[in-house]
């Protein structure tokens, strides 16, 4: 055992009441929902748009992502487990088997289409301008999951001699391992800062999607960058030259640079064009006896 190395034992369950356990990990992923419910109270608020709309958008989400994340995990990483006739009901529970962060990707987008549908039009807003904002309360998000993954000890790297490296002592692991939860954790709270300030001081000279095709370039290419030291999480992975969370994160890069180069063609502002009730004129009794 290296004495550089951090030992990790941490217990993924915070406390048990009979059969339901409480873990870090659902708090965690949890948390990453009232802090964008926050967030979007202050975007609504500083653009005009109103505040009513936020519950519809906090449930399409919270559902959007849940939902995603499961079936991504399903269907990219053990369809053949899933969708076999003895075992396709355990897609409906997420404790067995976890959650894809790709298919959480799918869902979100999705789940924010419907709502600009429906609301978008008649508030000022469209499905770019959310995705700008959602952009930085999901690089937040993505930090909490990942401390999760920390707490659950799962999803690590491979073995390195480095000083941060974790012995992963819940796992039965006995040599030091990459954090790659931590380097992801890290990665996407250096870029929700970064996104946050974008936000906060250029709003005006920002153009419409900037911020998204930054997010979806930086974000998941870090993703493909740290796969290359994670371990893989399914069996089928061994011996690919790319894994498949590499894979998967190839057409986000690729989308995140095309909503760049349109963002900087189109040029136009990020800001919501809410529209302003007309008002009547009303003549004074002054102007009544004129006429």
């Amino acid at each position: 055992m290296d004495f550089l190395s951090v030992v990790w034992n941490v217990d993924p369950v915070i406390f048990e009441l009979g059969p339901l356990s409480v873990r870090y990990y659902g708090l965690l992923f949890i948390a990453g929902f009232p802090l964008g419910y926050w967030l979007f109270t202050k975007f609504y608020k500083r653009e005009g748009v109103d505040v009513k709309l936020l519950e519809p958008l906090l449930y399409a989400l919270l559902i959007g992502t849940i939902v995603g994340a499961r079936l991504g995990h399903c269907l990219f990483y053990q369809p053949d487990y899933y969708l076999s006739r003895s075992h396709w009901f355990e897609i409906f529970m997420p404790w067995k088997g976890g959650l894809a962060s790709h298919g959480g990707a799918i869902g979100v987008l999705l789940a924010i289409w419907w709502y600009c549908h429906k609301y978008g039009r008649k508030n000022g807003f469209d499905m770019m301008w959310i995705l700008d904002r959602i952009a930085i309360a999901v690089a937040f998000a993505g930090c909490f999951i990942r401390l999760g993954n920390l707490m659950n000890s799962e999803i690590y790297g491979n073995p390195t001699d480095l000083p941060w490296g974790f012995i992963f002592v819940q796992r039965g692991e006995t040599v030091a391992k990459h954090p790659t939860q931590l380097y992801e954790a890290l990665s996407y709270l250096l870029l929700g800062f970064t996104l946050l300030a974008a936000y906060r001081y250029r709003l005006k000279s920002l153009k419409k999607g900037t911020l998204f095709g930054v997010f979806l370039t930086v974000l998941f290419g870090m993703r493909f960058l740290i796969e290359y030291v994670k371990e893989p999480q399914v069996s089928f992975e061994e011996g690919m030259v790319l894994n498949m969370g590499q894979l998967l994160s190839i057409p986000f890069i690729v989308a995140g640079l095309v909503i760049l180069i349109w963002s900087l063609v189109a040029k136009k502002p990020a800001m919501a064009v809410v529209q302003q009730p007309k008002k009547h004129y009303h003549p004074s009794p002054k102007e009544k006896k004129k006429k």
